[in-house]
């Protein structure tokens, strides 16, 4: 086998806009097959995004020999479902972020695939990108000394109450939908998990999602991360990283545009505050969706680990589980 035959499991939007068609862009993927429990919609899908076959139901294409993997962008309460039966079908898994609705649920699914023996992958895409890549490297390597602080913000605004992201019985709120990246952003700089969570909750009374939520994170070594997300503010995400000897500034850190260069900046000596040595380092254009794609086929075509562990989606998981215990003083 020298590509990877992927069914996607659903025409959701992300998958129809962003992750199919950069799926197919990989040179070691096919994207062969399209599920959805409308087969109208399933054949219209095939139809717009050139996918051989389409299905009715998603039982149908997870029982299709020619499929080897699934990537499954459905509501966050049905991930668990159908990674599971994905598993017991012998179908390879990419799913999208948050991998479930608690770290228990992860831990379920992460042993149904090690059972299956097929790989599961969690969709977090900008970890791949070339500048996050680079980041981590200046950070391991200690161009701004020792990691002290990571401090991020991620917000949109979205108060439907029909969208799926704001349904609590769907698994939507803030954290679940955006802050999951910045409690992973952290994990992945520090390189360890947190040993204290601390966190403000704002809830929705009548959603009962959360719509403002901050956390700060204790790292082993004194170093901490600090964050607010929010589906109730104005587009924006950024991501500062702070060490005892200079700084990065991450541009655009997750929503990282495929058609357009990006950068980020990186400080070290000069005269900070008013006159830091700050260098610009500048990136080519790169679907990070598709360098998830031939990263994740590619481990499955060499039967090799996947590029994020599976323990990786239960540790983020379990601070995501934390955050949300945090009681709202206004709506109790």
């Amino acid at each position: 086998m020298t590509k990877v035959r992927w069914g996607i499991l659903s025409t959701a939007d992300i998958g129809m806009k962003k992750v199919t068609p950069a799926i197919q862009a990989a040179e070691n993927c096919d994207v062969v097959a399209i599920a959805s429990r409308d087969n109208e919609r399933a054949v219209a899908a095939a139809s717009e995004l050139g996918i051989p076959a389409a299905y009715g139901t998603y039982e149908e294409l997870l029982a299709a020999d020619d499929v080897d993997a699934v990537y499954i962008p459905l509501p966050n309460d049905l991930h668990a479902e159908w990674t599971t039966k994905a598993a017991a079908s012998g179908k390879h898994v990419l799913c999208e972020k948050p991998l479930a609705l608690s770290a228990a649920q992860a831990e379920e699914m992460a042993q149904a695939c090690e059972d299956a023996g097929v790989k599961l992958g969690e969709a977090f895409m900008y970890r791949h990108h070339a500048t996050w890549v680079e980041a981590v490297r200046l950070v391991r390597n200690g161009t701004i000394g020792d990691l002290q602080g990571v401090q991020s913000w991620f917000s949109y605004y979205n108060d439907d109450p029909e969208n799926i992201r704001n349904r609590a019985e769907n698994g939507g709120g803030a954290i679940m939908d955006i802050g999951c990246y910045n409690i992973n952003v952290s994990r992945m700089l520090f390189g360890a998990e947190p040993v204290r969570v601390e966190a403000a909750v704002r809830r929705d009374p009548t959603m009962k999602i959360d719509t403002l939520s901050s956390a700060v994170l204790e790292f082993p070594g004194g170093g901490q991360a600090t964050f607010t997300c929010s589906t109730r503010s104005e587009d924006y995400q950024r991501v500062n990283i702070v060490g005892s000897a200079g700084r990065i500034e991450i541009e655009i850190p997750f929503n990282i545009q495929p058609d357009r260069e990006t950068r980020i900046f990186v400080t070290a000596g000069g005269e900070p505050p008013v006159a830091p040595a700050t260098e610009t380092l500048v990136f080519p254009a790169e679907d990070q969706y598709t360098i998830q794609a031939r990263l994740f086929a590619q481990a499955i075509l060499d039967d090799t680990p996947v590029p994020v562990p599976t323990s990786d989606a239960i540790a983020n998981m379990k601070v995501i589980d934390a955050i949300l215990a945090t009681p709202d003083p206004s709506t109790t």
